[in-house]
């Protein structure tokens, strides 16, 4: 495993983060996500991502219980802050009452002292900007929150917040989570470019497409019984690139990782870790053998020509606008 800095800041992260979003709590047994989680372990892996909201708080807990008696100090625990947790009007949004509250209910279900990484999930368009940083700070001095991110926020919105951080004395956002992978590279016109500047690090998710970089979605196909598309947790996010175009670009990637010696996930977790503002990327598995495959992409350096390549066999698939599909540009 390599390691690389969170943004500007100081922490250190794995190059592979372990995620548990659909799996833990929902699509698989405890026992094997708890193998899922040595696994990660045992592969060098220290960066552990997850929510509050995943499976209805039941994934913290899964995570909680998995890494019992683990250093602390040898792990990065981060997890997020936004969703609905509970059914009342204030069990949801970036409210110093949500947030406060929310935090130490992922406290407890982790069962740690404190959280390396909070984010806030997504942008509350009804809460003062203010009022949230403001809370994030106070987290952040009085110990339970070592460090402050984001996930899924706009260029504008990080910018907005950054402003207001060094106004005000607070602490500063280090990261962002963002979907990324060769597929989805919406971030890479505004949202990269930023971070770059501000040093803000991106901690991206399904790298692989939710499975569909790693080939096993065939064109014509229905989807394997038991994958990610056929999960009604994890299925709307998969959707829209189960398209015959998208599939068979996708299988025409194959002769590319056989070139490199790379399994399809390992070439697409690879991809995203040669964008130098990404920090680290991160994996799910429902078996240990995905860990262990997955994590192989860590160090892994594509060239010049690897990268044509690709954009050359994907095409117009590629979305980098959430309202259209247009032809890939180069990578920053």
């Amino acid at each position: 495993m390599e390691f690389r800095h969170l943004g500007r800041s100081g922490l250190m992260v794995s190059e592979i983060s372990y995620g548990n979003w659909i799996t833990h709590g929902s699509q698989v047994e405890e026992d094997a996500a708890g193998e899922c989680v040595r696994a990660a372990l045992d592969e060098g892996i220290t960066t552990f991502d997850t929510a509050d909201v995943y499976a209805a708080t039941k994934a913290e807990e899964v995570l909680g219980r998995a890494l019992k008696g683990v250093r602390r100090e040898s792990l990065e625990i981060c997890t997020k802050v936004y969703w609905p947790t509970g059914s009342g009007p204030n069990d949801r949004g970036l409210s110093r009452k949500h947030v406060t509250e929310s935090v130490h209910g992922s406290l407890r279900r982790l069962r740690t002292d404190y959280i390396d990484l909070y984010q806030a999930h997504r942008f509350d368009h009804e809460t003062p900007l203010e009022e949230t940083l403001k809370t994030f700070d106070d987290l952040v001095r009085q110990g339970k929150v070592l460090y402050v991110g984001v996930s899924e926020w706009n260029a504008d919105q990080i910018s907005r917040a950054l402003k207001i951080a060094d106004a005000m004395g607070f602490d500063r956002l280090v990261s962002n989570q963002p979907q990324y992978s060769m597929l989805w590279r919406v971030i890479e016109a505004e949202v990269v470019p930023l971070s770059e500047k501000e040093g803000v690090g991106q901690i991206v998710w399904s790298p692989i497409a939710q499975g569909v970089l790693t080939g096993k979605y065939l064109p014509g196909r229905p989807p394997p019984a038991g994958s990610r598309a056929t999960d009604p947790a994890g299925g709307g996010f998969i959707s829209r690139l189960l398209t015959e175009e998208v599939l068979t670009r996708v299988q025409d990637l194959k002769p590319i990782a056989a070139d490199l010696g790379l399994s399809m996930a390992q070439l697409a977790v690879a991809w995203v870790l040669q964008n130098p503002n990404v920090s680290s990327a991160i994996i799910g598995a429902s078996r240990p053998e995905q860990v262990r495959d997955n994590v192989k992409a860590a160090g892994v350096r594509l060239d010049a020509e690897t990268l044509e390549r690709i954009d050359g066999v994907l095409g117009p698939v590629v979305e980098r606008d959430p309202a259209k599909t247009v032809s890939p540009a180069k990578r920053p």
